[in-house]
């Protein structure tokens, strides 16, 4: 089968597209073969190992796992001897932000790992569409309490995680004010938003409006940039670590001076994550966004285009017909 790899930590240029063995399924693992992927901000990170701290998990020198890829959608090849929950043939997804080595034509998975059946009706490009960004959106939402009446704003609002999250916000309840480039505008509308702010001609940290919660979708603010926007117990919640890694501290620290406060978004178990999304997806609550679509031969470019942070929804990896 092929597989992208990587020997190293560094840009796109250090993967290789390899052929190797189609692994064999242990006794309680799944062989699946992979339909499709996406190529996500998680995906680039653990290529980099960026920020560092992320080499204690994923390996310090060199990394532990060579075949990349976090998510997946694809159909069971073949099962161990103690798996009766999944058969060959069933339409399966799945995600492991540590690595699940689905950039590859074939993957294993454990039975207790992170692997569902996936919604019947969707496409393999939209069931992986529907995994990564919705998983880290959620994560926002299982915070919080989003209901009629809640009134929020969404930095990076065109995203994996930002388009989900306006989505979710919007199926509870929640008046959005959604930020995002001029050529995204009407997407945004069209997903729920009920005000829109251009970044490109506008600063959204200096909205004259209040909220119960600012999300920052893609991490590229501040909780004291934005503390003015919140009600005085409003809630900051961003994807990224902050300045100076500074978001973990201040969830430890803002609570406790009552008032505003900054909550980090540790995400939730996934194998319940799935099972949430499979509802979204099988009661037309969420809309899978897709801005392109990439092979394992150009696999160096998705990865290059999504570092370049200017993609819409998601890039997904297409590895089956």
């Amino acid at each position: 089968m092929r597989a992208a790899r990587r020997q190293r930590y560094g840009p796109p240029e250090v993967i290789r597209v390899e052929d190797v063995a189609v692994p064999t399924p242990a006794d309680d693992e799944l062989l699946v073969q992979v339909h499709a992927a996406t190529v996500s901000r998680t995906d680039c990170a653990l290529l980099s190992a960026s920020p560092f701290f992320m080499r204690f998990l994923t390996g310090l020198r060199r990394p532990r796992t060579q075949t990349l890829g976090t998510d997946f959608a694809g159909r069971v090849a073949a099962i161990g001897a103690r798996v009766s929950e999944f058969q060959v043939g069933d339409k399966v997804w799945g995600i492991n932000d540590l690595g699940a080595r689905s950039h590859a034509e074939y993957l294993v998975i454990s039975k207790r790992d992170s692997v569902a059946s996936m919604p019947a009706d969707l496409s393999f490009e939209d069931a992986a569409a529907c995994i990564e960004g919705a998983w880290y959106a959620y994560s926002f939402i299982d915070k919080v309490t989003v209901a009629k009446g809640t009134r929020l704003l969404i930095n990076g609002a065109t995203g994996a995680i930002g388009s989900a999250l306006l989505q979710m916000s919007v199926h509870f309840g929640a008046t959005v004010t959604a930020v995002g480039n001029t050529k995204n505008l009407e997407l945004l509308k069209s997903l729920g938003a009920e005000r829109v702010i251009d970044y490109e001609h506008a600063d959204f940290t200096q909205d004259d409006q209040v909220y119960d919660y600012v999300f920052d979708a893609v991490g590229n603010s501040s909780f004291g940039a934005c503390k003015h926007l919140l009600t005085p117990n409003g809630v900051y919640i961003s994807s990224e670590l902050g300045p100076g890694w500074q978001n973990p501290f201040l969830a430890l620290i803002t609570p406790a001076l009552g008032g505003k406060r900054l909550v980090f978004p540790i995400p939730i178990a996934r194998t319940a994550f799935l099972e949430i999304m499979h509802r979204f997806v099988a009661e037309h609550h969420f809309r899978p966004i897709i801005d392109r679509a990439f092979t394992l031969d150009t696999i160096g470019e998705a990865y290059a285009y999504v570092a370049s942070g200017q993609k819409t929804g998601s890039v997904v990896l297409k590895l089956c017909d």
